[in-house]
Order: structure tokens, then C-alpha cells, then sequence
């Protein structure tokens, strides 16, 4: 995730900067009634397009809200499940582009969940010829190819280059110009699909060989005193029950393998044909290598005897240590080498609790410096350390290596340079301050148990190709990038989205729209290679007003906070802040100039698919790292940065603007949970309890006048899939 500078304000732009000095008697408090609601506008949403199928067979179709409950059929497009824009009509023209100041780009999730009510993708196999695609710009075949001459060519969507029809895959055309087999290849008539991937594909001409999951602990005193290793053993004997598995298999093709640490690495093997598991250690952690390759990594289903032995001996073998030092980068090294001599992919599950100061590569010490904070070099609290964590990254993407690092930190960690790699390979980062087993131990479990279920791909690599006229600039997400073009991935799961900012190079057309297309080969949790496409087409207009009218606020937010995230590595808080707000009103009085009724100056005007985006700009420069504070732990920055440039356009949403629901609404005798309110001050009441929720923690605030005796009808609400994070009293929102 390379730090570039963020696009700044137009010269003779109207807006003053924040904290600018400003003529004139201090403003009056806003009243939020004035503002346009989020709440109202998702409220509206849902009852106008709720529980509707959403057929995805216009072109330039806006989708309902990511927060409206949908069922996509698709017909030609690909679901806004997996593919959301920041406006579905294009501007014709460059020109244009810069002068509304629109950010044109598109939110990819290729691993997104399909709901159990919507047709999954379909499998294509074309056998040993391949997928068909075109000769000049390899786009693969898609509903947008145009087939001529009696179907015995086509002219691709995308490069406009004409095409000779192999002959198994000839077909007759309808008095339309259609294949006659139009709806039986899913290809040819749906948006999204996949491909059966042949050995071209594969590295080096090799078939490919189902993943492999590492799970390496630290056994250090801190993990072992929490009570976390004992925690965690106890969990995955019956976690790895549920490895992911391919559609239709009795059991996971996953091979799982088992190292612990501390100063020094302990690998285990775990062969079935063992009476007990054994322990081998590796002590030279600058020269790290695996010390056995039969018996490392297994199949859970044929070693579970030997490994339950494993799990149980565990926190007994360890429960006397005091080693308090840890090693790091050489626990990630073990891994990549245990993927390379088993010459597949996989997934490393770290368990680790403090800063790595043991004598090792990828050492580190104390950085944070709180007087840094509201400087010009506040940026270098986000850098992370160069140097051996760079070359990882590089190491474990080319293996196909995701890193999810599990932490469990009393003190800072330098999260900015351990989530580095997980940030580059596709993984997560995992944070629980001062873990205790009876207060955070289900949470932990809870994420755990999600992150090793859920769907997932290997070894990805991922390349959008569109139409003439405009192209795919910029890519932001858990990414690595060796050229401009080729997006490679170690991992990419349901979670993981990929934001792509689009640019023009020439003049589009208003009579043939604009195409996408998201390719992604990946091998399978089986082990099989395939090819995942995502198609898309867009509308052109030169005229703003359709633009604006194209506009998806939620999109837009998710692509102004990951460029502003990854600005902050370059540009000091200040500027970043200062180009947030410039853009915005610059957006908006373009709107204003060219789209609106003429109308008083001092009146705010604003598109209808964009009225509360200035309210989720606002959430945006009050999120953790936009915020210079000191009260603010640099890990906890570094943290949110990291994970937001990952996320999809539903989790940035839920980020910037929690539900806000009152917990003393609750009907006792019924299920339903009361809507949720404006996230403001003036919401909140003396006799009320309410309960914030932002997909990663939970506050739960109550009035003075309404007392600590809650209800345990009401507290059914505490499911969600978040941390139960504060108990707050009095008129402060959280």
C-alpha cells in the first residue's frame, strides 16, 4: 500500500479550509433536524425498494442501498454484491470528470456471499481449450460480445477487435442476432459466472494443490498467564471440524499444521501413523528453516487423534514459562518455507500477544511518540518499519501466503509494521487490548471461528479490463502490485473488497455505454484453479445532471476514505483534511451551478443521491486517523487504517454512521428490534438506554434518570457480531 499524494483542491475553489479564519459573528449551532438523515434516507430505501428482486438487466441501473434487504437476479450484470460504483453514469469526457469532481471508480468484493435465496455461480468448463476469450485484449466471453457473420465471429465489447468462433463453440443465430444458446451458457447471458481454469493457468504448467492452514501460537508468559493458549486449544479441536470444504465434498482437502513460540520456533508433527505428536525446534531464527516435511502438514480428518494430543499437551507443556521475548518476522518466514516445500498455498493464523524484542530479523522497538501527533511528521506513526516485513510481503504474496494476525497487546505494539503483511496478503488484523478469558474470550472465539470458516481463494490474481475511452488507474485494498495492471492477492475472501479508481483516456460514447470486466484466477479451498468473472455495464452522458442523479453515496465514502487513508502516509493530517472538505463542497456547488434551479446563496442545495453525504464526510475526518489526538493510541489508528482500506462499501457505511437504537423502544413481548436513530447528542434522553453499534463494537449508553436495571428482553439485542466495548452513563455520547 504505497502512500501517494491525494488530489487536492481546484484553483479559485469556494470553500474555506477548516480552521481557516472566518469574517462575521460566530456561526449558530445547526439544527439537526435541518440536516438531511441517513436514517430517514435508509428508512425510505428500504420501504420503497425492501424485499423487491433487483433484475440486473438495465444498463446504468442504481442498485438499492447496501443497508436495504434485496434479492438480485441476475440478467446480464454483475450483483452490486459484488461490484458497487460510485456513479453509474459516466461523464463522456475528461473535462467533464474535472469539473464535477465526482471520484469515478468501482468497489469490487469477488468473494462476496450470495444469500441462500439467490442462484450461486455458475461453473463453466470448456475442457482442455479453455475459457474462450478475445485474441487482442484477452477480455473473456461475456454477455456484451457482439457475434456476426452467421456466429461464426465476434467482435469483443471491450477492444472492439473481431474474432474468430472455434468450432465446438459455434452456434446459430436468432432473428435478433442472439445465439440460439443464449440461456444455457451462463456466459453469454449472466453478469457473473466462473470459468474451469486449465494448466495454462497453473504455476509452471502444474496442476494445483489444495491450501494448507498454519496455526502458529505464542506461548509466551503473557498468552500462557491470560489463559488464551489453553483458550485456543480447546477451540480448534473442534474448529477444524469446519475448514472450509468444496461444494459437495464429505470433508476440507485443508492440511493444517501446528508450530508454537516464543524466543524459538516448535514445529510438530502430527503424522497419523504417530502414537504421540513430536516436537521439533528451530532456535536460529536468522537462518529459518522447517525442520521436517512428512508430518508438518496433514490432513485434519486422517490425524485427529494425533493432533487432539497435540492441543491438549499444549498449555501443560508451556504453563511454567517465563520467556516473556517474542519473535515475529521469523514465525511469518516458517510459515511462507512450510508453503514453499509442500508447493502450495495456504494461511497463517498468528496468536501473538506483545512487541517483538527478541535478537531476530523483524525486531522492533518502541516508536510512538505522542509529541509527533498534529505535526508534519505524524505520518511516520503509520509508516511501517522497511526492510525485512517489505521483503515478507513480497515473499509470502509470490507463495500464495494470506497472514490473519490474532493480537492480544497490554502496551503498544507497532501495529503499523506487524499489520503490514497481513495488509498486503489479503489477511486481517485482529486486536483485543488486555485480553481476559471471561470478558473477551467469546468475542476472540466468535472471530476466530469466522475467520477459518469462512469462503475463501488462494494464489488470486485479478485484472480489470474496460471498454475504450477509460481505464482502471489506481487499485486500493489488500493488494500487491509488481506492474500497473495485474492486482495479485494471496488470499481474498467474503470479506474482502478491492476499490478501483477509473480514469479517462479518451472520449466515451452515450449510445454504447461503458463495460467492466473483474477476472480473478484462484485456486479453491479443493485445490482446484478457476477463473471468477464479474461483469458490468455503465451509462456515458455529457450531461451532469445525469451524473449526479448516477451517484451512490455510500460508494463515494468508501472511495474518499481509503485515498484518504492512504494519503495520510504522505501528507500531514491537516492538508488531507482540508482536501476532504475541498472536494466535497466543490462536488456540490458543481451541482449547484450546473443542475439546480437558481435559488438564495445562503440555501443548501444538493443532489438527491448524495443530500447525506456531507453528514458521512463529517464521520469520515472523525474517524481515528484523521483525528491528531493524544488521547488516541497510535495502535489504534494504525488499526482502523489498516482495516478500512480493506472493507467493502457495507462496512465502511456501518463504520461512519453506527445504528443508534433505544433499547427502552423495545416492545418485551415481541422480536422485532426498534429502528435506529440519528447519531446525534440531541437523540439521546435522560430516561433512555441506548445501545451504538458500528460493526466492531458496542457502547451501550444510559440516561442518568433511567437507572442500571435493564431488562433481559432488551439485552437480546447483544448478538451481534461486535465486542461489547463500554458502559457509559450520562449526557456524553460516546
Amino acid at each position: 500500500m504505497a502512500g501517494g499524494q491525494m488530489a487536492g483542491p481546484q484553483p479559485g475553489f469556494p470553500g474555506a479550509f477548516p480552521g481557516s479564519a472566518m469574517a462575521g459573528p460566530p456561526q449558530k449551532k445547526l439544527d439537526p433536524d435541518s440536516i438531511p438523515s441517513p436514517t430517514q434516507v435508509i428508512e425510505d430505501d428500504q420501504a420503497k425498494r425492501g424485499g423487491q428482486v433487483y433484475a440486473t438487466n438495465v444498463r446504468g441501473q442504481v442498485p438499492p442501498l447496501v443497508t436495504t434487504d434485496f434479492t438480485v437476479q441476475d440478467q446480464g450484470n454483475a450483483s452490486p454484491r459484488f461490484m458497487r460504483c460510485t456513479t453509474y453514469t459516466l461523464p463522456c469526457t475528461a473535462e467533464l470528470a474535472k469539473q464535477c469532481q465526482v471520484p469515478l471508480a468501482t468497489i469490487i468484493k469477488p468473494f462476496a456471499v450470495v444469500p441462500k435465496n439467490e442462484t450461486p455461480l455458475y461453473l463453466v468448463n470448456h475442457g482442455e481449450t479453455g475459457p474462450i476469450r478475445c485474441n487482442r485484449c484477452k477480455a473473456y466471453m461475456c454477455p456484451y460480445m457482439q457475434f456476426i457473420d452467421g456466429g461464426r465471429r465476434f467482435q469483443c465489447a471491450f477492444c472492439n477487435c473481431v474474432n474468430e468462433v472455434p468450432v465446438f463453440y459455434f452456434q446459430h443465430l436468432d432473428h435478433m442476432g442472439r445465439r440460439m444458446d443464449f440461456y444455457e451458457r451462463p456466459e453469454l447471458s449472466l453478469g457473473s459466472y466462473e470459468f474451469s481454469a486449465t494448466l495454462d493457468y497453473c504455476k509452471n504448467n502444474k496442476p494445483a494443490s489444495a491450501p494448507a492452514y498454519i496455526f502458529m501460537i505464542d506461548v509466551s508468559f503473557t498468552n500462557i498467564k491470560s489463559g488464551l493458549v489453553r483458550l485456543l486449544c480447546d477451540e480448534l479441536k473442534t474448529l477444524l471440524d469446519n475448514l472450509p470444504r468444496e461444494e459437495g465434498a464429505e470433508s476440507s482437502a485443508i492440511k493444517v499444521g501446528f508450530v508454537t513460540y516464543n524466543k524459538i520456533l516448535h514445529f510438530y508433527n502430527v503424522k497419523s501413523a504417530l502414537a504421540q505428536p513430536q516436537m521439533m525446534v528451530v532456535s536460529d531464527t536468522a537462518e529459518m528453516f522447517v525442520p521436517l516435511l512428512d508430518g508438518f502438514l496433514v490432513s485434519y480428518a486422517e490425524s485427529r487423534a494425533v493432533i487432539h494430543n497435540l492441543l491438549d499437551q499444549i498449555p501443560d507443556m508451556f504453563a511454567d514459562t517465563n520467556e516473556s521475548e517474542t519473535v515475529f518476522a521469523p514465525v511469518i518466514q516458517a510459515g511462507v518455507e512450510a508453503l514453499k516445500a509442500a508447493e502450495c498455498s495456504g494461511k497463517l493464523f498468528i496468536f501473538h500477544a506483545s512487541i517483538p524484542t527478541a535478537e531476530a530479523p523483524g525486531k522492533l522497538k518502541n516508536r510512538d511518540d505522542k509529541k509527533l501527533v498534529s505535526t508534519d511528521k505524524e505520518k511516520t506513526l503509520f509508516h511501517p518499519v522497511k526492510g525485512v516485513y517489505e521483503q515478507l510481503s513480497k515473499d509470502c504474496v509470490a507463495q500464495g501466503c494470506s497472514v490473519d494476525l490474532f493480537l492480544f497487546p497490554s502496551q503498544y505494539l507497532d501495529i503499523a509494521t506487524m499489520g503490514d503483511v497481513p495488509a498486503h496478503t489479503g489477511g486481517a488484523v485482529y486486536k483485543y487490548s488486555n485480553f481476559q478469558v471471561e470478558t473477551d474470550g467469546e468475542h476472540f472465539l466468535r472471530d476466530l471461528r469466522k475467520d477459518v470458516e469462512k469462503p475463501i481463494g488462494f494464489d488470486a490474481i485479478m485484472r480489470v479490463r474496460t471498454s475504450t475511452g477509460f481505464r482502471a488507474t489506481d487499485f486500493f485494498g489488500g493488494v500487491y502490485m509488481n506492474n500497473t495492471t495485474d492486482v495479485e492477492l494471496a488470499a481474498v475472501d467474503c470479506d474482502h473488497a478491492i476499490t478501483v479508481e477509473l480514469k479517462h483516456d479518451d472520449t466515451l460514447s452515450e449510445e454504447t455505454g461503458a463495460f467492466m470486466q473483474c477476472a480473478l484466477l484462484y485456486t479453491t479451498v479443493g485445490g482446484q484453479r478457476r477463473l471468477r468473472v464479474h461483469n458490468l455495464s455503465l451509462n456515458c452522458s455529457s450531461q451532469l445532471m445525469e451524473l449526479f442523479k448516477s451517484c451512490e453515496t455510500d460508494s463515494l465514502i468508501n472511495f474518499f476514505a481509503k485515498t484518504a487513508y492512504r494519503a495520510i502516509l504522505k501528507q500531514p493530517l491537516k492538508s488531507v483534511r482540508e482536501i476532504l472538505v475541498n472536494q466535497t463542497a466543490h462536488m456540490l456547488a458543481c451541482y449547484r451551478k450546473n443542475c439546480a434551479s437558481p435559488s438564495a446563496a445562503s440555501q443548501l442545495i444538493l443532489p438527491e443521491t448524495m443530500k447525506v453525504f456531507p453528514v458521512y464526510m463529517n464521520s469520515l475526518m472523525k474517524t481515528a486517523p484523521l483525528v491528531g489526538s493524544t488521547e488516541l493510541s497510535t495502535d489504534d489508528r494504525a488499526h482502523q487504517r489498516l482495516a478500512v482500506m480493506a472493507m467493502g462499501v457495507e462496512d465502511t457505511q456501518l463504520l461512519l454512521y453506527p445504528r443508534l437504537i433505544p433499547l427502552h423502544n423495545m416492545e418485551l413481548e415481541g422480536e422485532a428490534v426498534p429502528s435506529p436513530l440519528r447519531c446525534s447528542e440531541d437523540r439521546l434522553s435522560d430516561g433512555g438506554a441506548f445501545l451504538l453499534e458500528n460493526g466492531h463494537a458496542l457502547f451501550l449508553w444510559l440516561g442518568q434518570a433511567y437507572g442500571f436495571a435493564i431488562s433481559p428482553r432488551c439485552l437480546v439485542i447483544l448478538v451481534f457480531p461486535c465486542k461489547f466495548t463500554a458502559l457509559r452513563a450520562g449526557p456524553q455520547l460516546p
